[in-house]
């Protein structure tokens, strides 16, 4: 890509995710990680599905904002078999 003075654009790097410090009431936090697993998602991802609904809610949620990042194993069908001796 190429700059309207002729250089090149330097390339973006992806941005790291931020590590956030947060204190919960225990009974809060123990809510939080029953919702978590009902929905298969880890404590720190149901915090962070939260947090975008309600900013997103509040149109307040950044255009720029990428997706939630899939974790676990990846979607799809069966799981390969085990090569044979």
């Amino acid at each position: 890509m190429t700059t309207p003075s002729g250089g090149s654009a330097p390339q973006r790097r992806p941005q790291q995710r931020k590590q956030v410090l947060l204190r919960l009431d225990p009974s809060v936090y123990e809510a939080l990680a029953r919702w978590a697993g009902d929905e298969l998602r880890s404590a720190n991802a149901q915090i962070e599905f939260l947090l975008r609904k309600a900013l997103a809610d509040a149109g307040r949620l950044p255009r720029d904002t990428g997706p939630l990042p899939r974790r676990g194993r990846p979607p799809g069908g069966s799981t390969p078999e085990p090569p044979s001796a």
